[in-house]
């Protein structure tokens, strides 16, 4: 006689069709919002870092975020109701990251000033990080910057801050009113006011060098301005990035922390009101 396949299968543990695609749907869902962060934040963004490693970390973490973060039911989630979740969770991880990129690329706007005031604005490349024709003293102001976020751990805070904003607002919610319109606007004017803080120190130096030479051209019209003009502000150009490099890279860390401290505020007043 055959055994009972039934009665010999019951014991096996498995999960039925029904549970397997609800668990599908919901690891789906709590994927949204990492991966819009991972897809736009810095570091995570770069050219460098190919596609498939972005999915992998967004995939790692949303493991995480479905064993501890309650999520929608299946039968919500096939509602029409879902589709401004879905819309939500994306702006909250696209506007986390686009943040981000809003105060980094306050480094690149100071090198971008930097090297026009020094006559090396046509000296650019590809940007590794962007794809982009960037000059090269704002690629070096760049990965300055992304270096000092890395060695301080900045990619994990900025993680952790995405993380907590899961119980901050919880998925599937939608009694939080969501403004990252005016957070946005306000980290843009802090980017234009840390780029000048990042070049003022170098460009004001380059303008007085080019009103003296402005003033011994003038003296003597028979000198060629770019027979001695154009070295000797390169040369103070290198010399005062040289000479600048540890105040700059206190500077671009103090400016880092200001950009996850406005991260972290950006979520968090969310729930306390918005203010």
């Amino acid at each position: 006689m055959l055994p009972d396949l039934a009665a010999s299968s019951s014991g096996l543990p498995g999960l039925e069709l029904a549970q397997l695609t609800e668990l599908g749907l919901q690891f789906l869902f709590a994927m949204l919002r990492i991966g819009a962060f991972v897809l736009s934040a810095p570091l995570f963004a770069a050219r460098f870092v190919s596609l498939p490693v972005r999915i992998i970390i967004s995939v790692c973490i949303a493991v995480w975020i479905l064993q501890h973060v309650p999520m929608p039911s299946a039968s919500d989630l096939a509602s029409l109701q879902s589709v401004t979740w879905v819309l939500r969770e994306l702006g909250i991880g696209l506007a986390a990251g686009l943040v981000l990129q809003i105060y980094f690329a306050a480094a690149v706007m100071a090198g971008d000033r930097i090297a026009n005031t020094a006559g090396l604005g046509l000296a650019a490349q590809v940007d590794p990080a962007t794809g982009s024709q960037t000059p090269v003293i704002g690629q070096f102001f760049m990965l300055f910057l992304l270096a000092i976020f890395v060695a301080v751990d900045g990619h994990l805070v900025a993680i952790r801050l995405v993380l907590q904003s899961y119980s901050l607002l919880p998925p599937g919610s939608s009694d939080v009113a969501l403004g990252f319109v005016d957070d946005g606007l306000g980290a843009t004017g802090e980017m234009f006011i840390a780029a000048v803080r990042l070049m003022m120190p170098v460009v004001a130096v380059l303008l007085l060098l080019n009103i003296v030479i402005g003033v011994i051209t003038r003296s003597s019209p028979q000198l060629n301005i770019f027979a001695f003009g154009f070295p000797l502000t390169m040369t103070v150009t290198l010399l005062l990035l040289f000479l600048t490099t540890a105040t700059l890279g206190d500077a671009l860390l103090d400016h880092m922390a200001h950009a996850l401290q406005h991260l972290g505020d950006m979520l968090d007043g969310r729930v306390n009101g918005g203010e």
